[in-house]
Protein backbone atom coordinates (compact mmCIF):
# COMPACT_ATOMS: atom_id res chain seq x y z
CA UNK A 1 0.00 0.00 0.00
CA UNK A 2 2.89 2.40 0.80
CA UNK A 3 4.94 1.47 -2.40
CA UNK A 4 1.25 2.74 -4.43
CA UNK A 5 0.82 5.69 -2.78
CA UNK A 6 4.01 6.58 -3.32
CA UNK A 7 3.66 6.32 -7.28
CA UNK A 8 0.52 8.49 -6.93
CA UNK A 9 2.35 11.19 -5.06
CA UNK A 10 5.45 10.90 -6.89
CA UNK A 11 3.16 10.59 -10.64
CA UNK A 12 0.70 13.73 -9.08
CA UNK A 13 3.95 16.10 -8.15
CA UNK A 14 5.61 15.81 -11.65
CA UNK A 15 5.72 18.82 -13.78
CA UNK A 16 4.08 19.14 -17.05
CA UNK A 17 1.18 16.20 -16.01
CA UNK A 18 -1.67 18.26 -15.59
CA UNK A 19 -4.11 14.93 -17.37
CA UNK A 20 -2.32 12.83 -14.52
CA UNK A 21 -3.30 14.82 -12.20
CA UNK A 22 -6.63 15.89 -12.67
CA UNK A 23 -7.57 11.90 -13.15
CA UNK A 24 -5.95 11.55 -9.86
CA UNK A 25 -7.81 13.67 -8.11
CA UNK A 26 -11.42 12.66 -9.98
CA UNK A 27 -10.01 8.61 -8.62
CA UNK A 28 -9.34 10.02 -5.17
CA UNK A 29 -12.34 11.46 -5.25
CA UNK A 30 -14.42 8.35 -6.23
CA UNK A 31 -12.87 6.42 -3.86
CA UNK A 32 -12.81 8.62 -1.23
CA UNK A 33 -16.65 8.98 -1.46
CA UNK A 34 -17.46 5.56 -2.26
CA UNK A 35 -15.48 4.31 0.83
CA UNK A 36 -17.47 5.96 3.53
CA UNK A 37 -20.99 5.35 1.16
CA UNK A 38 -20.80 2.00 1.97
CA UNK A 39 -19.77 1.60 5.25
CA UNK A 40 -22.65 4.05 6.35
CA UNK A 41 -24.97 1.65 4.28
CA UNK A 42 -23.51 -1.09 6.53
CA UNK A 43 -24.53 1.04 10.02
CA UNK A 44 -27.53 1.91 8.17
CA UNK A 45 -26.41 5.44 8.18
CA UNK A 46 -27.61 6.07 4.73
CA UNK A 47 -28.99 9.73 5.44
CA UNK A 48 -25.26 11.08 6.12
CA UNK A 49 -23.90 10.60 2.76
CA UNK A 50 -26.78 12.42 0.88
CA UNK A 51 -25.51 15.53 3.55
CA UNK A 52 -21.90 15.10 2.39
CA UNK A 53 -22.78 15.32 -1.21
CA UNK A 54 -25.09 18.15 -1.05
CA UNK A 55 -21.51 20.16 -0.42
CA UNK A 56 -19.88 18.77 -3.25
CA UNK A 57 -22.79 18.81 -6.18
CA UNK A 58 -24.09 21.67 -7.53
CA UNK A 59 -27.89 22.20 -6.89
CA UNK A 60 -30.23 23.63 -10.29
CA UNK A 61 -32.33 25.52 -8.20
CA UNK A 62 -30.19 29.19 -8.24
CA UNK A 63 -30.77 30.39 -4.65
CA UNK A 64 -29.14 27.22 -3.83
CA UNK A 65 -26.15 27.49 -5.99
CA UNK A 66 -25.83 31.44 -4.30
CA UNK A 67 -24.94 29.94 -0.60
CA UNK A 68 -22.52 27.22 -2.45
CA UNK A 69 -21.13 29.24 -5.39
CA UNK A 70 -17.99 26.55 -4.69
CA UNK A 71 -20.09 23.23 -6.10
CA UNK A 72 -19.69 25.34 -10.09
CA UNK A 73 -15.69 23.68 -9.58
CA UNK A 74 -16.44 20.70 -7.09
CA UNK A 75 -19.29 19.13 -8.68
CA UNK A 76 -16.73 18.64 -11.85
CA UNK A 77 -14.53 16.30 -9.62
CA UNK A 78 -17.28 13.91 -7.87
CA UNK A 79 -18.92 10.71 -9.80
CA UNK A 80 -21.02 7.78 -8.29
CA UNK A 81 -21.00 5.27 -11.25
CA UNK A 82 -17.94 3.20 -11.89
CA UNK A 83 -18.27 3.65 -15.52
CA UNK A 84 -19.49 7.54 -15.57
CA UNK A 85 -16.01 8.19 -13.81
CA UNK A 86 -14.29 5.50 -16.50
CA UNK A 87 -15.44 6.67 -19.61
CA UNK A 88 -15.03 10.34 -18.41
CA UNK A 89 -11.34 9.69 -17.73
CA UNK A 90 -10.86 7.93 -20.86
CA UNK A 91 -11.66 10.91 -22.70
CA UNK A 92 -9.82 13.63 -20.52
CA UNK A 93 -6.54 11.48 -20.92
CA UNK A 94 -6.97 11.02 -25.07
CA UNK A 95 -8.26 14.57 -25.68
CA UNK A 96 -6.28 16.02 -22.81
CA UNK A 97 -3.11 15.02 -24.23
CA UNK A 98 -3.91 16.46 -27.20
CA UNK A 99 -4.22 19.98 -25.94
CA UNK A 100 -1.05 19.06 -23.61
CA UNK A 101 0.95 18.37 -26.82
CA UNK A 102 0.23 21.50 -28.88
CA UNK A 103 -0.97 23.91 -26.30
CA UNK A 104 1.21 22.94 -22.51
CA UNK A 105 -0.71 20.90 -19.73
CA UNK A 106 -1.53 24.03 -18.05
CA UNK A 107 -4.14 24.85 -21.04
CA UNK A 108 -5.55 21.49 -19.73
CA UNK A 109 -6.83 22.78 -16.33
CA UNK A 110 -7.94 26.11 -17.92
CA UNK A 111 -10.38 24.29 -20.11
CA UNK A 112 -11.30 21.84 -17.58
CA UNK A 113 -12.41 24.52 -14.72
CA UNK A 114 -13.88 26.30 -17.50
CA UNK A 115 -15.89 23.54 -18.96
CA UNK A 116 -17.11 22.45 -15.24
CA UNK A 117 -18.52 26.57 -14.81
CA UNK A 118 -19.95 26.86 -18.26
CA UNK A 119 -21.93 23.95 -18.52
CA UNK A 120 -22.95 24.30 -14.94
CA UNK A 121 -24.28 28.20 -15.19
CA UNK A 122 -26.11 26.35 -18.69
CA UNK A 123 -27.71 23.81 -16.47
CA UNK A 124 -28.43 26.29 -13.96
CA UNK A 125 -29.77 28.54 -16.16
CA UNK A 126 -31.92 26.15 -18.38
CA UNK A 127 -33.46 23.85 -15.10
CA UNK A 128 -35.00 27.71 -13.79
CA UNK A 129 -35.67 29.06 -16.97
CA UNK A 130 -37.44 25.84 -19.03
CA UNK A 131 -40.67 25.23 -17.73
CA UNK A 132 -40.11 21.53 -18.58
CA UNK A 133 -38.14 21.89 -15.72
CA UNK A 134 -39.92 23.68 -12.75
CA UNK A 135 -41.30 20.49 -11.27
CA UNK A 136 -37.83 19.15 -10.79
CA UNK A 137 -35.66 22.21 -10.33
CA UNK A 138 -35.47 22.40 -6.55
CA UNK A 139 -34.45 18.53 -6.18
CA UNK A 140 -32.04 18.15 -9.18
CA UNK A 141 -28.47 18.05 -8.56
CA UNK A 142 -25.56 17.79 -11.26
CA UNK A 143 -22.18 15.70 -10.59
CA UNK A 144 -19.56 14.71 -12.82
CA UNK A 145 -16.92 15.32 -14.97
CA UNK A 146 -18.62 15.17 -18.44
CA UNK A 147 -18.59 19.29 -18.88
CA UNK A 148 -15.52 19.29 -18.21
CA UNK A 149 -14.18 17.25 -20.16
CA UNK A 150 -16.41 18.08 -23.38
CA UNK A 151 -14.62 21.65 -23.10
CA UNK A 152 -11.60 19.78 -23.48
CA UNK A 153 -13.21 17.60 -26.53
CA UNK A 154 -14.46 20.36 -28.22
CA UNK A 155 -11.51 22.77 -27.71
CA UNK A 156 -9.56 20.10 -29.17
CA UNK A 157 -11.53 19.48 -32.08
CA UNK A 158 -11.63 23.67 -33.09
CA UNK A 159 -8.00 23.65 -32.49
CA UNK A 160 -6.91 20.40 -34.73
CA UNK A 161 -9.98 19.68 -36.17
CA UNK A 162 -8.49 17.07 -38.99
CA UNK A 163 -6.48 15.63 -36.54
CA UNK A 164 -7.23 11.62 -36.48
CA UNK A 165 -7.54 8.85 -33.41
CA UNK A 166 -7.39 4.81 -34.47
CA UNK A 167 -10.89 3.58 -32.76
CA UNK A 168 -11.10 0.20 -32.24
CA UNK A 169 -12.77 -1.87 -34.69
CA UNK A 170 -13.57 1.86 -36.54
CA UNK A 171 -10.21 2.63 -37.84
CA UNK A 172 -9.11 6.50 -38.14
CA UNK A 173 -11.42 9.25 -37.87
CA UNK A 174 -11.08 12.88 -37.26
CA UNK A 175 -11.87 14.19 -34.22
CA UNK A 176 -13.95 17.04 -35.22
CA UNK A 177 -16.44 14.11 -36.19
CA UNK A 178 -15.85 12.64 -32.67
CA UNK A 179 -16.96 15.68 -31.32
CA UNK A 180 -20.28 16.60 -33.22
CA UNK A 181 -21.31 13.06 -33.02
CA UNK A 182 -21.24 13.91 -28.79
CA UNK A 183 -23.26 17.22 -29.29
CA UNK A 184 -25.79 15.96 -31.45
CA UNK A 185 -26.01 13.07 -29.17
CA UNK A 186 -26.07 15.63 -25.71
CA UNK A 187 -28.36 18.08 -27.79
CA UNK A 188 -31.15 14.47 -28.48
CA UNK A 189 -31.13 13.99 -25.00
CA UNK A 190 -31.36 17.04 -23.33
CA UNK A 191 -35.03 15.89 -22.86
CA UNK A 192 -34.38 12.35 -21.43
CA UNK A 193 -33.40 10.97 -18.33
CA UNK A 194 -30.31 12.51 -17.73
CA UNK A 195 -31.62 16.05 -18.82
CA UNK A 196 -29.14 18.23 -16.58
CA UNK A 197 -25.84 16.25 -17.52
CA UNK A 198 -26.48 16.61 -21.36
CA UNK A 199 -27.46 20.41 -20.97
CA UNK A 200 -24.35 20.38 -19.20
CA UNK A 201 -21.94 19.01 -21.68
CA UNK A 202 -23.75 21.43 -23.93
CA UNK A 203 -22.18 24.42 -22.15
CA UNK A 204 -19.15 22.85 -21.55
CA UNK A 205 -19.20 22.39 -25.02
CA UNK A 206 -19.65 26.06 -25.72
CA UNK A 207 -16.78 27.34 -23.33
CA UNK A 208 -14.12 24.75 -25.08
CA UNK A 209 -14.77 26.66 -28.20
CA UNK A 210 -15.15 30.04 -27.20
CA UNK A 211 -11.80 29.10 -25.34
CA UNK A 212 -9.98 28.13 -28.12
CA UNK A 213 -11.46 31.16 -30.49
CA UNK A 214 -10.08 33.62 -28.19
CA UNK A 215 -6.90 31.91 -27.45
CA UNK A 216 -6.73 32.23 -31.08
CA UNK A 217 -7.38 35.93 -30.87
CA UNK A 218 -4.72 36.28 -28.31
CA UNK A 219 -6.90 36.22 -25.18
CA UNK A 220 -5.62 33.63 -22.67
CA UNK A 221 -8.71 33.02 -20.90
CA UNK A 222 -6.49 30.74 -18.29
CA UNK A 223 -4.75 33.08 -16.89
CA UNK A 224 -6.82 33.90 -14.24
CA UNK A 225 -7.41 30.05 -13.32
CA UNK A 226 -4.01 29.43 -12.92
CA UNK A 227 -3.73 32.71 -10.66
CA UNK A 228 -6.21 31.86 -8.87
CA UNK A 229 -4.79 27.49 -8.89
CA UNK A 230 -0.92 29.50 -7.81
CA UNK A 231 -2.38 31.83 -5.07
CA UNK A 232 -3.45 28.38 -3.70
CA UNK A 233 -0.90 26.04 -3.76
CA UNK A 234 1.12 28.85 -2.50
CA UNK A 235 -0.01 29.01 0.45
CA UNK A 236 0.77 25.17 1.30
CA UNK A 237 4.18 25.17 -0.16
CA UNK A 238 6.86 25.16 2.70
CA UNK A 239 8.59 28.30 3.04
CA UNK A 240 12.60 28.41 2.13
CA UNK A 241 14.56 28.24 5.24
CA UNK A 242 16.46 31.59 5.69
CA UNK A 243 20.47 31.27 4.95
CA UNK A 244 22.75 34.36 6.30
CA UNK A 245 24.71 35.47 3.74
CA UNK A 246 27.63 38.00 3.66
CA UNK A 247 28.79 40.32 1.02
CA UNK A 248 31.75 41.86 0.67
CA UNK A 249 31.48 45.26 -0.39
CA UNK A 250 33.13 45.57 -4.24
CA UNK A 251 35.90 47.70 -4.18
CA UNK A 252 35.03 51.03 -5.76
CA UNK A 253 36.61 51.83 -9.20
CA UNK A 254 39.43 54.37 -9.60
CA UNK A 255 37.68 57.61 -10.08
CA UNK A 256 38.72 59.54 -13.56
CA UNK A 257 39.64 62.89 -11.84
CA UNK A 258 38.72 66.09 -13.27
CA UNK A 259 42.31 66.89 -15.06
CA UNK A 260 41.27 63.66 -17.11
CA UNK A 261 37.58 64.74 -17.55
CA UNK A 262 38.77 67.66 -18.87
CA UNK A 263 41.03 66.24 -21.26
CA UNK A 264 38.15 64.01 -22.72
CA UNK A 265 36.13 66.43 -23.57
CA UNK A 266 38.70 68.75 -25.06
CA UNK A 267 39.21 65.88 -27.38
CA UNK A 268 35.44 65.68 -28.13
CA UNK A 269 34.86 69.24 -28.87
CA UNK A 270 38.07 68.94 -31.82
CA UNK A 271 37.68 65.31 -32.95
CA UNK A 272 34.43 64.61 -32.03
CA UNK A 273 32.80 61.44 -29.41
CA UNK A 274 33.73 58.93 -31.88
CA UNK A 275 37.35 60.03 -31.87
CA UNK A 276 37.24 58.73 -28.06
CA UNK A 277 38.74 55.01 -27.21
CA UNK A 278 36.86 52.30 -25.44
CA UNK A 279 38.45 53.31 -22.11
CA UNK A 280 37.66 57.14 -22.81
CA UNK A 281 34.25 56.59 -23.03
CA UNK A 282 34.05 54.37 -19.97
CA UNK A 283 35.24 57.20 -17.93
CA UNK A 284 32.85 59.56 -19.10
CA UNK A 285 30.32 57.52 -18.21
CA UNK A 286 31.54 56.77 -15.01
CA UNK A 287 32.25 60.89 -14.28
CA UNK A 288 28.33 60.95 -15.18
CA UNK A 289 26.83 58.60 -12.78
CA UNK A 290 28.73 61.05 -10.12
Amino acid sequence: MSSIIDDIKNHFLKSGNTVGQLIIINVLVFLGLLVPRVLLSMFQLDEIYPLVLSYLALPAYWFDVLWKPWTLITYAFVHEGLFHILFNMLFLYTFGNIIADLLGSRRVTSLYIWGAIGGGIFYVLLYNILPIFSNNVQNSILLGASAAVFAIVVGAATLVPDYQLHLLLIGPIRIKYIAVFYLVLSYAQTVGENAGGNIAHLGGALLGYLFIKQLQNGNDWGKPVHAVIDFITGIFKPKPKMRVTYHRPKEKANSPSQAEIDKILDKISVSGYESLTKEEKQKLFSASKK
